[in-house]
Parts: structure tokens; C-alpha cells; sequence
């Protein structure tokens, strides 16, 4: 009879959507369960760039004074001048490369006033970042030796905007030649006898912009006059980058393409998570789910605008000759009430960490064309690994980001194939609730798992093609998470926002069964 239950299987069914009346009732969530499949028998040997977790250091705010470099007179601990405490920092996340002196800083920036005795340098008003005085003690000599204690490779900017094609020639002598010439004898009259390496030459900055205000017709011109100058000195060959695109400007990478071509190694392009260019660009702290949403939108609409700078490229360049770099991305927000307006500086809390988990693995999957990446900045400005004030350091929850994922610096990237739903809708399009990634280095498989959706946990199976039975020794994990998306680390408080041990997981013979805690970071290693 209709209604009546007559056996086992209607009893069931009848508990079944009693307990989904009551869930419902209850205002209870429940989410089906998500597979990640890692595609391990689908790797090709794409190996993702250690350069895509680059810095960039910038002469803006505390980026170098403070944080960096604080003097070998300084009471703050320090080596040769740089502070102890970020230097051992900065080691830890294994940076691979670091890029100077800007930034719009660079196009006025002329090598000559940071060379020499420090006591002799020219004192500039930095006109681009609040016209702060900067007295050039920290310059060539400083920053390379800087990332020969990192183990780093330097990426200079050169000054297009302001300098001449001779200044620029000129310091690539200087830092780069073993010869007898005027040049080079003055670098070892300021102490340096053996040349250094320097791979990453940048031609200008922005040239769009602070670095010109150019016509991408008259700056390729000019990148072909600057590069015919620009030599290689004792088996030092420079990588030659085009000041590329702000974000979605796909006419200055078709300009470039068409009138450069393999005359350059690569093009940047340029791409910030912010609300808007005019006005408040909101809070870094105090935001609402709605804005941490509408962020999230915009920095997984790099996506799309990648795909569309590499669809230019492989029209001119279908063998792959020239490279393309993301050398400025990340946040920004207003500056922290109370701070110099043109200093840029900004707290760093849990959303900034998801939205440097999302990019990276974006990142990853565009390794055939990306080879470098640069987050703005390194320290004190935008979304910074670290912030410093007087003899105090805080790591942000970005840091964290980066130290969990060093693991897939230089390592073979797997695809992952796993389908979410859509959270919410930006004005840059859909948000998706979940991302993730892997790689692998040698025998060990490295994962991660973000949790975009700041309510609802998600059920995950992870499963793979052929790693074979898993056992569960053999798996590990981290989680980066905190109470509230607006958490931050500050000065003298205990971190709220910093990895810590993932026991939440089960290994089955289907797979990995975890559950992924809302607005989280999972960083899992199978050896």
C-alpha cells in the first residue's frame, strides 16, 4: 500500500530522508563527497620552474630599509648589513630568484648613485613611492651579494624610462665583465674582483606606465635598440625581458610578438588581486564574505587572461622560443591605517594565503610558456612574505604558503582532474570552492588541497592512476587554516595563521578519504 513500509529496503529509504528532513531542518550542510584524481600515468615530464616562486624587492617603503638591509652599524642583528632574521627567513623558503630595484623605482633609477663609498652616494627624492630620501647606501654591490648569500639568482630591471641605452650597456659591464676596461677596474676598486652572474636582464618596467607612458609600437623599437647593447661578457649570457602587459591589455603582447619576436627570451605580464585601480581598493583586515569572494573571483580570473596572452604568443611563436613571465602579482589593498600613504604597506591574513594558493596552482599548470613569477613583495610592501618593525619580524600567512609549496619547485607536474561547484559570482566571474595541485619529485608525490569556501568543509577522495597501494606511513600532512578569514599575524602575538600537523585523513584501499576544513590549505606528501 502507498505509505505503508513493507521491507528492508523501504525502511531504509524512509531513514534516509528522515535524515535529510532533519538536516535540513537543522540549517546542517551536507556535502557530497569530491575526487581528486592525480594523473601520475598522465605526466609528460613538464617540470614547474623553481623562478615561479621568485621575489621581488622594490626601493619602496621599508622593502629594502628596514626590511632588508639595515646597516652593519645597526643594533638589530644583521650580516654585513642585512638583517639576520629575514636573511635565515628568506632561506627557508629556498627563494630562486629575486628582482631589483623595481618596479616603477627602476626606470629612475641610475646605477652610478649606489656604487662606491656610501658616504659619496648620490641622495635622491624617490618621486614614485611618497618622495622619501633615499640615499642609495644599499646598490649594485649590496643587492648581488645579497643574492649570492639566498643562492639566488638576481633579476635586474634596467631603466629604459629615464636612462640610455650606454647606461644600461655600461652596468652589465660593470657587474658581468672580467676585463681590463674602465668599468670593470671600477668595480674592483669598490671591492669586487670577480665578476658576478646575472642572468635575468629586464628592458624597462611598465613601459606602458611609470616606466614611460609608451605606445607598445615605440617601446618594441626601443627594446630592439637597448638589447643590440646589452652584451654578454666571459660565457655570462643574459635572458632579455620585454615589459609586458597589464593584465588584460592583449594588444601590447600582439605589438610586442609581432615587432620583437625572438629577439627577446620573454614578455611579463603584470596582474594584481584589488578592487578597484581608483579610490579604496578595501581593507587588507576588515572585509565581508561578499569582498573576500569577490577577490577570490579576481585572482582566479588570472586564468583566462593567461590563456589569452599565451594564445597571442603561439600565433607568432608556435615552438615556444619566448617565455612568458607573471614578474608583479598578488594583492592590494589599502595601507594600514596610520602608515605613509606611497609606502604601500599592508597586513597579510588568511585570505591572502588562499589567494597565493590559488594563483600558484594556476601557475603550474601553464609551466609550457610560464617560467618565472614574481609575487609584489618581498617584504613590507603588498602582499609580503614578511613584515618588519624595528627589531621585530612576522611571517604572514603568504609565507606559509610558500614554504608548503617549495616542495614543487623544479618538480614534474601531474594534472589532477576533479570537478567543484560554483560558491559564488564576481564581478570577474565564477569562484569555484575548491583548487588543487601536484607534482612529483623522485619517489615522493607532493599534493595540495585548498578549501576556497569559507562555511562548508569538504569530503575529498584522493585517488591516483598507478603509485600503486598507499599505505599509510607512507602519507603526511600539514593544514594552514585559522578562525576567521581576516586572522593576521602581528607583532608580538602569537601566530594565528601558521602550518601545523593534518591527522584528519584515512587511508583506504580506494584511496586517500580527508575531510578539508572551510577556508584551508592541505599540503600532502606520499612517499
Amino acid at each position: 500500500m502507498h505509505g505503508t513500509i513493507t521491507n528492508d529496503n523501504d525502511m531504509k529509504n524512509y531513514r534516509h530522508i528522515f535524515a535529510l528532513a532533519l538536516a535540513l531542518i537543522a540549517g546542517i550542510s551536507l556535502s557530497a563527497q569530491t575526487r581528486i584524481h592525480v594523473k601520475d600515468a598522465e605526466a609528460n615530464g613538464q617540470i614547474i620552474p623553481k623562478e615561479i616562486y621568485g621575489q621581488f624587492s622594490e626601493h619602496l617603503g621599508s622593502c629594502i630599509y628596514g626590511g632588508l638591509w639595515v646597516g652593519k652599524d645597526s643594533s638589530i642583528p644583521n650580516k654585513d648589513g642585512y638583517r639576520l632574521d629575514v636573511l635565515n627567513a628568506l632561506k627557508e623558503l629556498q627563494v630562486p630568484v629575486m628582482r631589483w630595484p623595481g618596479g616603477c623605482f627602476a626606470d629612475d633609477y641610475h646605477w652610478m648613485d649606489g656604487i662606491g663609498p656610501v658616504s659619496k652616494r648620490a641622495k635622491i627624492s624617490n618621486n614614485n613611492w611618497g618622495g622619501t630620501l633615499e640615499d642609495n647606501s644599499f646598490g649594485t654591490h649590496e643587492f648581488l651579494n645579497l643574492c649570492e648569500l639566498l643562492d639566488c639568482e638576481p633579476y635586474i630591471s634596467g631603466n629604459v624610462g629615464s636612462g640610455t641605452p650606454e647606461e644600461l650597456a655600461k652596468w652589465v659591464e660593470y657587474m658581468t665583465s672580467s676585463s681590463h676596461s674602465t668599468v670593470a677596474e671600477m668595480r674592483r676598486e669598490n671591492g669586487r674582483d670577480e665578476p658576478w652572474k646575472v642572468k635575468f636582464l629586464g628592458i624597462g618596467n611598465e613601459a606602458w606606465g611609470c616606466g614611460g607612458n609608451m605606445t607598445p609600437e615605440y617601446y618594441s623599437n626601443l627594446f630592439r635598440r637597448y638589447t643590440t647593447y646589452t652584451r654578454d661578457y666571459n660565457g655570462n649570457r643574459l635572458y632579455k625581458i620585454a615589459s609586458g602587459a597589464s593584465d588584460t591589455d592583449y594588444n601590447w603582447t600582439e605589438v610586442c610578438m609581432q615587432n620583437i619576436g625572438d629577439k627577446m627570451d620573454a614578455i611579463a605580464v603584470h596582474y594584481y588581486t584589488c578592487m578597484t585601480w581608483t579610490g579604496s581598493k578595501g581593507s587588507a583586515t576588515n572585509f565581508t564574505d561578499q569582498e573576500y569572494y569577490r577577490a577570490l573571483g579576481r585572482a582566479v580570473a588570472i586564468e583566462p587572461c593567461i590563456q589569452k596572452h599565451i594564445a597571442i604568443m603561439d600565433k607568432y611563436d608556435p615552438e615556444c622560443k619566448v617565455d612568458l613571465l607573471v614578474d608583479e602579482w598578488g594583492t592590494w589593498w589599502d595601507v594600514e591605517p596610520g602608515t605613509d600613504p606611497g609606502h604601500l604597506f599592508q597586513q597579510n591574513t588568511m585570505r591572502d594565503a588562499i589567494v597565493a594558493a590559488v594563483s600558484l596552482d594556476i601557475f603550474h599548470k601553464y609551466t609550457r610558456r610560464i617560467k618565472m613569477a614574481n609575487i609584489a613583495q618581498v617584504v613590507n610592501v603588498l602582499q609580503s612574505m614578511i613584515l618588519t618593525r624595528d627589531d621585530q619580524m612576522v611571517l604572514t600567512p603568504t609565507y606559509h604558503v610558500f614554504e608548503m609549496y617549495k616542495v614543487h619547485q623544479d618538480a614534474e607536474f601531474i594534472p589532477v582532474d576533479y570537478s567543484t561547484s560554483e560558491i559564488a559570482n564576481s564581478d570577474k566571474g565564477p569562484v569555484p570552492s575548491l583548487s588543487a595541485t601536484a607534482s612529483r619529485k623522485g619517489d615522493v608525490v607532493n599534493v595540495d588541497i585548498t578549501n576556497i569556501d569559507l562555511k562548508n568543509d569538504q569530503e575529498v577522495l584522493l585517488t591516483w592512476d598507478d603509485l600503486g597501494k598507499v599505505r599509510k606511513r607512507d602519507v603526511s600532512a600539514r593544514i594552514l587554516t585559522s578562525k576567521k578569514i581576516t586572522d593576521c599575524n602581528e607583532f608580538g602575538k602569537k601566530a594565528k595563521v601558521a602550518p601545523e600537523a593534518f591527522k584528519d585523513f584515512k587511508v583506504t584501499d580506494d584511496g586517500i578519504e580527508l575531510k578539508v576544513p572551510a577556508m584551508s590549505i592541505i599540503a600532502i606528501e606520499i612517499k
